[in-house]
């Protein structure tokens, strides 16, 4: 009697847990709901520890592409803030698929008009962003190792066969059939037997469990795909047709994968059950055999699961972008146009800046003084052509231009480490552009002070035949420069706007809005009077810049 109240107590205690984890779940998911639902949109503030954007960068570096946006252009433009801003996604496999969209711009109108399909439906139908949200937030993310790291480092435990596995169960069981002739000696046999099975599989488990997450991530991928196949697919019919066709090529990696991802293997739980299952696991190596089997098949369809990965990141980017949106005060979708014109453009990353308007048919040619806001002009246009052409929104009220290959040599560096100055890290970085204007994309530059890296003269005669070239190859080149002479020398090539200042009651103010003509005010001298500088010093500097000016000769220096 006591055995079946104890047993009818014990029942009953797992049917609680049972249905308070069923509870805890249904709890869980009514919180992420109702979070997705009042906070879409709302910026999140996620830390980016240490190496953390090479992690992000996992999947864009093992899929080139040859139209993707390059190093130094991703770096001119400060694009990892960018991303950072952008980034609303809700697992690893979105947050990497989002920045290999941005760094691989699109030229496929089709293409973009389908992201524009998903952005939108995942703007205007909650239960589709709900649901889709929830479903790949059980993805969750990989930590401080990108997807493909884990399956990349699977690579480092070789050809793993289970000959000798199945060899040792040969083993035990003759020993166990000695018994039955020589007790004495099977039971020694069976206890020999044991020994090797319990040395080996410890060694053997020591060697397998750092590679178990790596299982633990794509498990997780194919949970995902599955509760992604159960929703409504009709906005998103080409991804839903790859995740289940990626799953169900990869079900006999699925197939007993309890055996080894069971989170009471070995684990010193105390539960009878589980420590029946370890030494049934230590006699027979079955969790080993397993894993061994799981790492062929992850070998044999590793394309399978980067298209899974794919697959799942599109649609998180698609949910990250639509949040995007809903957390701006004004976008504009792209359009399609023989030139360049964008109304009212902003920089993503200034939430105070003036806003500037341009349209051009051909190149610019921009100049102006010292922080007008030449730099920022250019990152400005460069960076909204970048989103239209990946995320398909624009910070303007308006934007049209043709598809573009966008580069730029802006923030430039010499490199000490391969003994370059910083003009030859310059003219390198303006002829891979040069060469890319050879091909049949159009391309659309940016150029922050050309040749500012050697003398003036051979700076104006080497920048002017650079920019006229460009201009010829009917590439859309935005440069700015302090050379007010390029201006004239390239006016048939190139349309002239300009930035500038005033200094009221000694201090410089900027309008910071774009103008048209070449600038005719300078301001590096005037802001040294006002920066504090000895005003004979500026007196001195002025004179020297005016009879230059005047003369086209420089007046010796006097030592006093």
């Amino acid at each position: 009697m006591e055995y079946i109240i104890f047993l009818g107590v014990l029942a009953l205690f797992i049917i609680i847990l049972f249905i308070k984890g069923l509870f805890d779940k249904r709890r869980d998911k009514n919180r992420f709901i109702n979070n997705i639902r009042e906070k879409f949109g709302v910026m999140r503030k996620k830390e980016y520890p240490a190496g953390r954007m090479d992690t992000i960068a996992g999947y864009f570096k093992r899929h080139p592409e040859d139209l993707c946006i390059d190093d130094i252009t991703w770096n001119d433009l400060g694009m990892d803030e960018v991303y950072k801003r952008l980034n609303y996604a809700f697992s690893s496999a979105g947050e990497e698929y989002l920045y290999h969209l941005l760094r691989t711009p699109s030229i496929d109108e089709k293409e973009l008009e389908k992201r524009e399909g998903y952005i939108n439906n995942f703007i205007d139908n909650e239960k589709d962003r709900v649901d889709v949200a929830y479903a790949i937030a059980g993805l969750g993310f990989s930590g401080k190792y990108s997807i493909h790291d884990y399956i990349d480092n699977l690579d480092i435990l070789g050809i793993r066969k289970n000959t000798l596995h199945y060899l040792s169960w040969v083993a035990l069981f003759i020993a166990i059939g000695l018994i039955f002739y020589n007790p004495g000696l099977g039971a020694a046999a069976i206890a020999g037997v044991l020994v090797y099975n319990f040395a080996s599989y410890f060694k053997e488990k020591s060697q397998i469990d750092p590679y178990i997450t790596s299982f633990a991530y794509i498990m997780r991928l194919l949970q995902t795909g599955d509760a992604l196949e159960k929703l409504d697919h009709k906005v998103w019919g080409d991804e839903w047709e790859t995740i289940k066709s990626s799953k169900a090529k990869l079900n006999k990696f699925r197939r007993g994968s309890y055996i080894i991802m069971s989170s009471g293997r070995m684990a010193g739980s105390g539960n009878p059950i589980d420590m029946i299952l370890d030494y049934f696991r230590m006699c027979f190596h079955v969790d080993i055999i397993k894993f061994n089997n799981m790492l062929v098949e992850v070998r044999n369809h590793t394309e399978d699961i980067d298209t899974l990965v794919m697959a799942v990141g599109y649609l998180d980017s698609m949910l990250s972008v639509a949040a995007y949106r809903s957390s701006l005060d004004s976008f504009c979708v792209p359009e399609m146009g023989e030139n360049l014109s964008i109304e009212d453009g902003r920089h993503p990353l200034l939430e105070d800046c003036v806003p500037n308007s341009i349209e051009v048919q051909r190149g610019v040619l921009l100049t102006g003084s010292n922080a007008s806001g030449k730099s920022t002009f250019l990152k400005m246009v460069a960076i909204n052509a970048l989103m239209a052409q990946s995320i398909h929104t624009v910070l303007a009220k308006r934007y049209s231009a043709p598809l573009f290959y966008i580069a730029s040599s802006m923030a430039l560096k010499d490199n000490i480490f391969d003994n370059e100055s910083y003009y030859i890290v310059e003219i390198k970085s303006i002829k891979r552009i040069l060469d890319r204007a050879e091909g049949n994309i159009p391309v659309l530059c940016f150029v922050d002070e050309v040749l500012r890296g050697t003398n003036t003269v051979e700076r104006i005669a080497a920048s002017t035949q650079i920019l006229k070239r460009l201009a010829k190859s009917h590439v859309f080149c935005f440069a700015a420069t302090h050379d007010i002479e390029l201006a004239d020398l390239l006016a048939k090539y190139y349309d002239n706007y300009h930035f500038e200042e005033e200094i009221v009651e000694g201090d410089v103010r900027f309008s910071y809005m774009i103008k048209t003509g070449k600038a005719t005010t300078r301001n590096a001298i005037k802001l040294l009077s006002v920066m504090g500088y000895d005003s004979s010093l500026v007196e001195s500097a002025e004179k020297m810049s005016n009879g230059f000016l005047e003369n086209g000769t420089w007046e010796n220096v006097n030592y006093e």
